[in-house]
């Protein structure tokens, strides 16, 4: 059965290939939730205008979507609260040079 802990590990294969790190570490996603194999996921960009973010967008699809247990894997954008460096982890943070 896939849990929330398997998804959120799977989703740091996804990386932005503009800041070289994946969505989970920069503090874009917000929420997974898992109801009888269908998975959706609620996340963020770095801003609105995010030139990626349908490849982005794709990858988490695809990635969560070839998970065993998964049927159906929807991707929900918000920008409230909008994306900041402040959600990133703390290795992210020192790997950009953001203190």
């Amino acid at each position: 059965m896939v849990s929330e802990e398997v998804v959120t590990e799977a989703l740091k294969e996804v990386y932005d290939p503009e800041l070289h790190y994946n969505i989970v570490d920069l503090g874009l996603v917000y929420e997974v939730d898992i109801k009888d194999g269908d998975v959706h996921v609620l996340m963020t960009l770095t801003t609105p205008a995010c030139p990626v973010g349908p490849m982005i967008i794709e990858q988490v699809q695809e990635t969560v979507g070839i998970m065993p247990g998964v049927k159906d894997v929807d991707v929900e954008i918000t920008f409230d609260p909008m994306w900041s460096p402040d959600l990133m982890s703390d290795e992210a943070k020192a790997g950009l040079g953001i203190d």
